[in-house]
């Protein structure tokens, strides 16, 4: 059988199995608590949707055999008593199995089969081979035997109700292999490309590869880095559908989508190592742009939101991503994104401004990405500082690309109205100890103890002095013995699993983080990053954690939290280099 894995173990419970390109993943949990006894093939083309079940038989009773599962970057295995079957990506459409002392049963998820749901199954007369119909992915799955038997099969051309499924095994002290690929319409029959341990060996060395480029600086300090990098190329599907570039979803798990802020940390944390997928991310969300300059809320596969926004962080993500970068994007390149960014900026300063109103204003949390942070008690329509603060970095750097661009009376009105911004900024919602927030239809003014309105730190060295002093104080407040709780733990309305009202989350941690280093506060921001550093290697990659137990919540494979400890521990190993 396969030699024993390499590179980081995980549960699948956890992080799902996957590959860099695949739409699908394999994987026990089904949906947002959902969670199966067996993995499951998911499918996340239209959505995200558990199409076939893998069972391992105790070939010599039919039964499901008791296993334990493992898995490493380029391996997923059952070991039970009697033996073993393992997996592995052949291509991202395409999983390899071999069966050594236990059968596998591959059934179709779906209970019933109508005209418009579930799978249909059945037996292709041209090559043999069982193929899957679902209606939920618009794609079919076939399973070819390359060797050993089929034991049973079950279904086939069934109608309504009933199990649809197919067996494979082997005879006593054989092995089998087979197949399964995703297909979307019809293909050749399949042909092997290797034998099973060259498989695997191909996707280890894709792993290494990746893993060597994006965290090369990893080191026994930084011993979750392999995993996080793992967790990001594994949630990179190729183009498809609506997703115009290759592209790192939010998770392989339900949070399958881009969302308009989360892809930036994405491709920070990608610029040294893989620079054109990093491009590529910060890209992606601006090849849906509407015609006001507005960026979507998410997109996936099969869907482009555009309901609400994401905060206008982009200026500051693309100030780092060109320094990060090991070339300089081109001229072209620049008046490209200079042209996006430039209507991303003015969709917030006519679309989002009152009339005769200095300040943009959010139309629900959802478009500040802190759904229901406390400072959206009062009102949902509402002028924030912390709108204010990346709207203000995002126009300084446009002042720096048209500087760069030869365009001067451009790079004066960025610059001028950065500095108007920041005066109104001051002058609206600064009483000289916080920021408050107002309502856009009131103008009734109110503080929380949500760190959202401790936000205006990422301006970092453009704040008054006195201004970021006061800010690192009381962001050190919200420090828990495992990061920044969004909420303060002591306030009333703080929730140990409240999303954006009290757990730790990966965005803020790094916002704030480079903001107070930015404006000299080195302490406070190593301490910050050395507890996020350390949450991350004892409690995973989950989409955020309870602040005061560290436990990861939510969607536990969540590729910006991975991004976010790339990112900080990359930089942490440099200072300690230096």
């Amino acid at each position: 059988m396969t030699a024993a894995r390499s590179g980081p173990a995980f549960s699948l419970h956890d992080i799902p199995f996957s590959t860099y390109g695949s739409w699908f993943s394999v994987s026990p949990v089904l949906a947002e608590r959902v969670r199966a006894e067996d993995p499951h093939l998911v499918s996340h083309q239209n959505g995200m949707h558990a199409v076939l079940r893998l069972t391992p038989l105790d070939t010599t009773t039919g039964d499901r055999a008791g296993t334990r599962v493992e898995a490493a970057p380029a391996l997923l295995s059952w070991t039970g008593e009697q033996g073993r079957v393992a997996l592995a990506y052949a291509a991202p459409d395409t999983v390899r199995l071999r069966g050594d002392g236990l059968g596998l049963r591959i059934t179709a998820a779906a209970g019933a089969l109508t005209p418009f749901t579930g799978t249909y199954f059945y037996r292709d007369p041209v090559d043999g081979s069982y193929v899957f119909t679902s209606y939920e992915t618009g794609r079919r799955y076939r399973i070819t035997v390359l060797s050993g038997s089929v034991a049973e099969v079950s279904g086939s051309q069934t109608l309504g109700s009933g199990e649809r499924g197919v067996t494979v095994s082997a005879d006593p002290g054989g092995v089998w292999e087979a197949a399964i690929e995703e297909l979307d319409s019809a293909r050749l029959p399949h042909t092997p490309s290797g034998t099973f341990d060259a498989v695997v060996a191909t996707a280890e060395h894709a792993f290494g590869a990746f893993v060597d480029a994006v965290a090369p600086w990893r080191s026994s300090a930084t011993p979750a880095a392999e995993l996080a990098a793992y967790v990001l190329w594994s949630a990179t599907v190729r183009p498809a559908s609506l997703v115009t570039r290759p592209a790192v979803l939010m998770s392989k798990h339900w949070m399958d989508k881009v969302w308009s802020w989360d892809h930036c940390f994405n491709a920070l944390a990608l610029a040294p190592g893989a620079p054109a997928l990093a491009r590529d991310q910060f890209s992606l969300p601006f090849d849906h742009q509407d015609e006001t300059g507005a960026l979507p809320d998410s997109v996936t596969h099969s869907e482009v939101l555009y309901n609400f926004v994401k905060p206008p962080i982009h200026g500051w993500t693309l100030s780092h991503l060109r320094r990060r970068l090991p070339e300089p994007l081109s001229r072209v390149e620049l008046a490209d994104i200079y042209r996006r960014l430039t209507r991303w900026t003015d969709f917030w300063l006519t679309a989002r401004r009152a009339p005769g109103a200095a300040l943009p204003h959010y139309q629900h949390g959802n478009d500040s990405g802190w759904d229901n942070a406390t400072t959206f008690d009062p009102e949902r329509v509402v002028v924030a500082a912390d709108l204010a603060a990346f709207l203000i970095l995002q126009l300084r750097e446009l002042a720096r690309l048209a500087t760069e661009l030869d365009r001067p009376d451009e790079a004066r009105h960025w610059s001028r109205t950065a500095e108007a911004t920041q005066a109104a900024m001051l002058d609206e919602l600064w009483t000289g100890e916080r920021f408050v927030a107002r309502g856009v239809d009131t103008a009734a003014t109110w503080a929380s103890s949500s760190l959202l309105d401790l936000m205006p730190m990422a301006l970092g060295e453009h704040l008054p002095e006195h201004i970021g002093k006061t800010l690192a104080a009381r962001i050190e407040t919200h420090l828990t013995p495992y990061g920044l709780a969004t909420e303060l733990p002591t306030s009333p309305h703080y929730l140990s699993d409240g999303y954006w009202r009290g757990p730790i989350w990966a965005p803020a941690t790094v916002l704030i983080e480079d903001g107070l280093r930015r404006a000299g506060h080195d302490r406070l921001a190593d301490e910050i990053s050395a507890r996020f550093r350390a949450l991350c290697e004892t409690h995973g990659f989950a989409e955020n954690f309870d602040a005061v137990t560290g436990t990861g919540l939510r969607d536990r494979a969540y590729t910006w939290t991975a991004a976010a400890y790339l990112l900080l521990a990359e930089a942490h190993a440099r200072r300690d280099g230096r």
